[in-house]
C-alpha cells in the first residue's frame, strides 16, 4: 500500500511538481469589454462588446456585427487577415479580412453534409479546423470546397476548448488533452487533471485550472504553474511570450521570460 501511494506522489511531483514560473508584472490598463478574444504581434486588441466584434488599428476602430445570427460564440484572430467568427447558435463562421469586411459565410447546416459544430478554430491555407457534436470528432474543414480534408478518430468525452495553428490542433476534452497534425494524426495524448480552457502562442500551451494558469512542457510532459496575483481571471491570452488576464475591469499584462 506504501509502494503503490509513493508511485503516486512521484508520478504527481513529475507532472506538477516543477518549479513554478514567476512571470514580471508590466502593466495594468482599464478596460471594458464582454471578453478579449485576442492580442496580435504588434498588441492590438480584439475584443466583443455587446455582441459586437471591435479591433482599434492606427486610430482606426473597425467592428463587426450580425445579429441576424445571434450572439457570438467565439472569434479567433490568429490569422489577421482571415478573423474567424463563430455562432454556435445558427452554427455558422464568418471569415473576415482585416478590416473586418465579410469575406465569405460559412453554414454548416445548409452545406451538403450537415455539420453540427461546437468548435471552430483557424487552420492554414482555406481551412477551419471543427469539431462535429454529432460524430464526436475533430475535422479539417476546407470551407472553398466544403468538404472535410481530415478526421479525427471519435472521442468518448466532451470538448471544451480547441487550439490551433498552421500546422497542429489542441482539443481539451474532460478527459483529455490531445495534439494533432494537418492529416489529422494524433501526436499525443495527455490526461486532462481538471483544465477547463487553453491557450496557444508559438507552439507552446496554457491552460487553465480553477483560478490558476499552467504552461504544458511538451518535450518533458510536465504542467508548470505560472505564480501570478490573484486575480478573477475571466480571460486569459499569451502572445510571444507576454501574457495578459483579463478581470472584467483591467487589462494585466506580464513578461513571461
Amino acid at each position: 500500500m506504501k509502494t503503490a501511494l509513493y508511485f503516486i506522489f512521484f508520478i504527481s511531483l513529475s507532472i506538477f511538481g516543477q518549479e513554478p514560473i514567476e512571470p514580471t508584472f508590466i502593466s495594468k490598463i482599464p478596460f471594458e469589454a464582454d471578453a478579449v478574444t485576442g492580442i496580435d504581434n504588434f498588441g492590438l486588441i480584439y475584443y466583443i462588446k455587446n455582441n459586437t466584434l471591435y479591433k482599434t488599428e492606427d486610430s482606426k476602430n473597425y467592428s463587426y456585427s450580425n445579429v441576424q445570427l445571434g450572439r457570438i460564440t467565439t472569434a479567433n484572430s490568429f490569422n489577421p487577415l482571415k478573423v474567424t467568427v463563430f455562432y454556435a447558435d445558427f452554427n455558422s463562421v464568418i471569415l473576415l479580412d482585416n478590416r473586418f469586411t465579410e469575406i465569405l459565410k460559412v453554414d454548416f447546416s445548409s452545406i451538403e453534409y450537415y455539420k453540427n459544430v461546437s468548435l471552430t478554430s483557424t487552420a492554414n491555407d482555406n481551412a477551419l479546423w471543427i469539431y462535429n457534436q454529432d460524430l464526436q470528432q475533430l475535422e479539417l474543414f476546407d470551407y472553398k470546397t466544403n468538404r472535410s480534408k481530415a478526421t479525427t478518430l471519435p472521442l468518448q468525452s466532451k470538448a471544451l476548448d480547441l487550439e490551433s495553428n498552421y500546422n497542429y490542433a489542441w482539443l481539451l476534452t474532460e478527459k483529455f488533452l490531445s495534439k494533432y497534425n494537418y492529416f489529422g494524426s494524433l501526436i499525443y495524448k495527455v490526461k486532462n487533471d481538471g483544465f477547463t480552457s487553453i491557450v496557444e502562442s508559438n507552439e507552446k500551451i496554457y491552460l487553465i485550472k480553477e483560478k490558476s494558469i499552467y504552461f504544458y512542457n511538451e518535450t518533458e510532459d510536465y504542467f508548470q504553474l505560472i505564480k501570478t496575483p490573484e486575480l478573477l481571471t475571466k480571460q486569459f491570452l499569451v502572445t510571444n511570450e507576454t501574457l495578459y488576464i483579463y478581470d472584467s475591469k483591467n487589462l494585466h499584462k506580464f513578461q513571461l521570460n
